[in-house]
């Protein structure tokens, strides 16, 4: 069974990736997720945000004490042996580049049009194989319109695009009133893949100290649907490389993102829960299922039920909507 496929201009030998995580920063646990099949790996993102922090930080300590005091200059502290996020994180993915033989993916979060192009090239510089820009973005002003949002998008990857020679992508989160139209845009800009959708964590409420707190929920396969119906969308009308990120949790998972036309599933959530050996499980059931189905490699398979291949492409739009809509049962007992 040929299970290879590709991404990005990357080769690949299956189409699961471990998606960014600890899993995918530490050296062991990545050697691992390699031992079990993942195909490649996505670094957790380098934060623009937290270089700065770590700067700031930094200057406090080493410069505060002086203020006042000229005669204190001379003696501030030598960071001799200090290894700031930064260095780390590249060190890390020269680390996980030296001893690894699948392809490593570095992840980008920055603030600057100056932090996104030097931090991407940095990172080019350091081995990644790719990049994937991981644009964190919430449109609260009510003064900016949605195609200014695309702008600020577009204006990011283009900027990162001309400073680099590898492989950019951009995960995207599903907040767009045009999905299909800012998709085409960051392809049309060079973009070599798009990653649908980017789940952002969402702030809670503690109703004893009322105070905001960030929470952290693990996907589930519910959230694939979405990531699916839109991968089928979009296939026929896009030539670049199409990853589905979030909710890809079983073989069916995966095989239904590969039906619609993902040239490769992301793992996350799953793999923290059950270990990286659960990839090794996937892969089975998935070449299990393909043999039964007479498929005899992933990119015969990928694409066969997107919106232009399936036999009711309407299903992926609004046809079916009343009818689901009026197809729910309530719980036994409940009255209507």
């Amino acid at each position: 069974m040929d299970l290879s496929t590709q991404y990005m201009g990357l080769d690949l030998k299956n189409p699961i990736v471990a998606s960014s995580s600890p899993l995918t920063w530490a050296l062991e646990s990545s050697l691992a997720l390699q031992k079990a099949g993942a195909a490649a790996i996505i670094m957790p993102s380098l934060f623009e945000e937290q270089i700065e922090h770590e700067q700031a930080q930094l200057d406090r300590f080493i410069h505060q004490q002086s203020i006042g005091h000229s005669e204190t200059n001379g003696f501030h502290p030598q960071l001799t042996d200090y290894m700031d996020y930064q260095n780390k994180y590249l060190n890390q993915l020269e680390l996980l580049k030296r001893e690894l033989s699948i392809p490593v993916i570095a992840s980008l979060n920055g603030i600057s049009e100056g932090g996104w192009v030097q931090n991407a090239q940095d990172l080019e510089q350091a081995g990644a194989d790719a990049l994937e820009l991981n644009i964190y973005y919430v449109a609260a002003n009510p003064e900016e319109s949605s195609a200014q949002v695309e702008q600020r998008y577009l204006s990011v990857f283009e900027a990162v695009k001309q400073c680099v020679k590898i492989p950019v992508g951009v995960k995207l989160t599903h907040q767009f009133s045009a999905i299909s139209s800012m998709v085409k845009q960051l392809e049309q800009a060079g973009a070599a893949g798009i990653s649908l959708f980017n789940r952002f964590y969402q702030p809670d409420i503690d109703l004893e100290t009322l105070h905001i707190e960030p929470k952290l929920e693990l996907s589930s396969s519910s959230e694939a649907l979405l990531r699916i119906r839109w991968i089928a969308i979009l296939r026929h009308q896009l030539s670049l490389s199409l990853a589905i990120t979030g909710g890809m949790h079983s073989s069916e998972d995966v095989l239904k993102g590969l039906l619609a036309g993902a040239d490769i599933t992301c793992m996350c959530s799953v793999l923290l829960e059950k270990g990286p050996e659960h990839i090794g499980r996937v892969l089975e059931q998935m070449s299990l299922w393909m043999m039964d189905k007479e498929y005899e490699s992933v990119n015969q398979l990928k694409g066969s039920l997107s919106y232009i291949n399936a036999v009711n492409p309407a299903a992926f739009e609004r046809a079916n909507y009343v009818e689901i809509l009026n197809s729910y049962s309530p719980a036994s007992g409940v009255q209507v």
